[in-house]
């Protein structure tokens, strides 16, 4: 089997590159443009195997692409490749639109130009997964899940320019026959996860005895998702989900922000003591615009048609994270050197 992951030196995508090559045995050429979030580092694993390479390239680059495809190859295309911040997204909304749409627009042309000269088994075989998030759908209220139906209602620039991408996708399968897959996930978290998102950010402020900061009363609900069981996920939505669908991959595991806060807290107050307990260094700052309230996943579809499982709780979960970043400084530790640990985005102390 031959892959082409976009976006494979991401948090998700190396986590995806990781099982495709080590676990499963496929030949895998990551291409990926190397952003800020973007880390060879977390990919030292699968360095010098075979059927390994890497690409550095801009998906916006059509000539690129065309080429890569051609020549590589694939039976599959997993397009991961995104900006995907939302604080960045507000305060610089192009990179959004860029990447996000025009480069996924580029990609699923330069992939329709290649499985157009396909013939046979391996035209019918081929297919084009493209992975996007619950934000597409909205805040919910206190009731009720996020269906693979729920109407697209995007709050963020980030958000919008992803359901932008989605509609793609699923016109270019309507109106091309291109064989399109198309996953929406829930908050990933795990090894190799980027500072700046809320559960590296916290694990690494507290065990530096930093501020904790967190937006409005914590309130803010989530869906949390390991971040192996959603490349395990994918991998069988690409191989056995049928095209033209949409399937919604989530954790089970709905937790209030500041719940997770304070059970990182716990998790490295027992693995770490400290003078006194880390969840003292909790400050709330000013929520950000257009912060969704909550968001939950009915994974139900991806459960019951394609047999698959979350293999870890949040419990066991953040268990493994935490101990994740305990155990590889080496990882973290120059990334820290270049970002100062602070949420990006707004961060006056909240008001009343």
């Amino acid at each position: 089997m031959r892959v082409i992951v976009t976006g494979g030196a991401g948090f998700i995508g190396s986590a995806l590159v990781r099982h495709l090559v080590l676990d499963r045995g496929y030949e895998v050429l990551n291409i990926d443009k190397l952003t800020y979030a973007g880390n060879l580092a977390s990919l030292t694993a699968v360095e010098g195997k075979n059927g390994y390479s890497f690409l550095q390239a801009d998906i916006c680059d059509r000539a690129t692409m065309e080429q890569a495809i051609s020549q590589f190859r694939p039976d599959r295309i997993m397009h991961l490749a995104a900006e995907s911040h939302v604080d960045r997204s507000i305060t610089g909304a192009a990179e959004f639109i860029q990447t996000n749409v025009i480069g996924t627009f580029t990609l699923l042309e330069a992939a329709r130009g290649y499985w157009g000269g396909l013939e046979g088994h391996a035209k019918d075989a081929f297919r084009f997964l493209h992975v996007s998030t619950d934000e597409v759908y909205g805040s919910l209220g206190d009731e009720g899940l996020f269906t693979e139906t729920t109407p697209y209602d995007p709050s963020s620039p980030y958000s919008a320019s992803k359901a932008s991408s989605d509609h793609l996708a699923k016109a270019w399968h309507r109106t091309y026959g291109l064989p399109v897959v198309v996953s929406n996930c829930s908050n990933n978290y795990g090894p190799f996860h980027f500072p700046e998102k809320l559960i590296p950010l916290t694990i690494l402020n507290a065990l530096a005895g930093r501020p904790l900061p967190v937006y409005g009363k914590g309130e803010n609900v989530r869906d949390w998702l390991y971040v192996e069981d959603h490349a395990r996920a994918l991998d069988l939505i690409v191989a056995t989900g049928r095209t033209g669908e949409t399937y919604n991959v989530g954790g089970r595991n709905e937790r209030r922000n500041i719940d997770v806060v304070r059970r990182i807290c716990d998790v490295l107050d027992a693995l770490v003591p400290a003078d006194r307990p880390r969840a003292e260094l909790i400050s709330f700052v000013t929520d950000r615009p257009g912060h969704d309230a909550r968001y939950a996943i009915d994974a139900t579809r991806l459960e019951t048609e394609l047999g698959w499982r979350a293999q870890e709780d949040f419990d066991s979960g953040i268990e493994k994270t935490v101990r994740w970043y305990l155990d590889n400084e080496w990882w973290w530790r120059p990334l820290r050197e270049r970002y100062d640990g602070q949420r990006l985005g707004l961060s006056e102390p909240a008001k009343g």
